[in-house]
């Protein structure tokens, strides 16, 4: 018994002194590290599907946001909230954002200046389907009603202040899917909303050739959106209004 007392007795001793060690390193352990509240921590979420400060690859899906006019990301963001565009995770990030939230997260990605992907060098395209897409790029297609992409999104095909994106150095997948839904009543902005007059009369065979020729095309020196579209331009647009 006298044994037993002792072991009993030494057991309470040393747990007594872990218990007591344990609490002076709680003690005296670092405080828990404080997550900054900044507006690139909050935009971390984009770059899951965006890449790294939402630049994107040719290779995915998900287009570039660095760089893109600040009005059209928001525009963008807006119609994510309020049903103009359709994507379950989009809208489940910003159904309940403020249009203040909502502008601050354009302008952060906006203000972005990276380097873009070299363009690719091969595709399955005819040469044929490659020379129908410049053709629609540059010269449109009167007969249809289908005016040049580049009397709104610049000569240069990178966008044009405040709100016309560019449309060199985005994902083929992506341009297509958006042309789709243009094509499919799938994907709106507000009036007046020239892509969907343009869009319903695009057929698919247009809409390959364009994506087709676009994603081949070398971005330029300076990537940037030009301040003026080229005059006139074709139709009334929201995205040349400021929001």
């Amino acid at each position: 018994m006298n044994i037993t007392r002792h072991w009993q007795s030494l057991l309470r001793s040393v747990t007594g002194a872990a218990l007591a060690a344990s609490t002076l390193a709680s003690s005296h352990a670092a405080p828990p590290t404080r997550v900054p509240d900044t507006i690139e921590q909050r935009a971390a979420a984009c770059i899951a599907c965006h890449g790294r400060e939402g630049s994107s690859t040719e290779a995915a899906y998900f287009p570039r946001l660095s760089g893109k006019p600040s009005a059209y990301l928001f525009n963008q963001l807006l119609s994510y909230r309020d049903g103009r565009r359709f994507n379950s995770d989009m809208t489940h990030m910003v159904q309940h954002l403020s249009d203040a939230y909502l502008r601050e997260i354009a302008d952060y990605f906006a203000g972005i200046d990276l380097p873009y992907p070299p363009a690719p060098t091969t595709t399955d395209a005819t040469p044929q389907m490659l020379a129908h897409g410049k053709a629609l790029v540059f010269e449109g297609d009167a007969a249809r009603g289908i005016p040049a992409c580049a009397q709104c999104h610049g000569q240069a095909l990178t966008g044009v202040l405040p709100g016309i994106p560019g449309l060199v150095g985005l994902p083929r997948l992506y341009l297509s899917s958006q042309l789709g839904a243009w094509v499919t009543n799938d994907r709106h902005a507000l009036e007046p909303d020239c892509m969907a007059q343009v869009g319903r009369k695009l057929t698919t065979a247009d809409i390959n050739a364009v994506t087709s020729w676009l994603v081949l095309q070398p971005v330029p020196a300076n990537p940037k959106p030009v301040a003026h579209a080229p005059s006139p331009v074709p139709m009334a647009c929201s995205a040349l209004n400021t929001p």
